[in-house]
């Protein structure tokens, strides 16, 4: 469960995209204009690390950035941090590419390898209730009583060729989309997918590869 605040956050979100966007090499189109078309999450089991995947769509074209939210500045990920944020809340948030994020990565793999449920987002004021999902994941998954059959996550550093960023993680690599095939062509195995509304066929996500 992902608890949402009722927040005023500088910069706001879609700033920071609007901002981060043009530097990245799988991106084109005018960043100003993006529309937000969804976004889900992933839970922290630690209940630490925001984990929260934005889909927009930019000049005809649909992304996905996965981002992370931490307390703290991720060691060993300053290359990969996109900005701090003032969250009035939770005080500043480090803001990452969470293709880099170790957290990201195993929830992913949760999700890809044994169909772990997206988080559902409930309102953290008093008598909150459950905000409905913009997205609806579906995996190919086969749901496991534990993580035994999660592969090695001591991952590699990710690296992007065209529109997918694969990352290395022990006997597997996982690749993510950048720019989603709205037709729905593109699917795999091993795979995350996803429908939102105005968009009936499943677009491919991530999928996981054997390394």
């Amino acid at each position: 469960m992902a608890i949402i605040h009722d927040a005023q956050l500088h910069p706001s979100k879609s700033e920071l995209l609007i901002e981060w966007l043009p530097s990245q090499p799988w991106f084109q189109g005018a960043a100003a204009t993006l529309v937000r078309v969804g976004a889900y999450r992933f839970d922290d089991p630690a209940g630490e690390v925001g984990i929260e995947t934005h889909l927009v769509a930019v000049d005809g074209r649909t992304y996905q950035v996965p981002l992370t939210y931490r307390g703290a500045p991720l060691a060993g990920a300053q290359d990969f941090l996109i900005a701090t944020m003032e969250h009035s809340v939770l005080g500043r948030r480090w803001v990452y590419d969470a293709t880099a994020d170790p957290v990201y990565l195993g929830e992913l793999a949760a999700a890809i390898l044994t169909g772990k449920p997206q988080a559902v987002e409930t309102l953290a004021a008093a008598g909150g209730g459950v905000l409905p999902a913009t997205v609806q994941l579906a995996s190919t998954g086969t749901p496991a009583t534990s993580d035994a059959g999660l592969p090695d996550l001591r991952c590699g550093v990710p690296s992007t060729t065209g529109v997918i960023t694969n990352v290395p993680c022990g006997s597997v690599n996982f690749a993510i989309l950048r720019e989603l095939d709205t037709t729905g062509t593109v699917q795999h195995e091993h795979s995350l997918s996803a429908r939102w509304d105005g968009q009936q066929v499943p677009v491919l996500l991530a999928a996981a590869i054997a390394a």
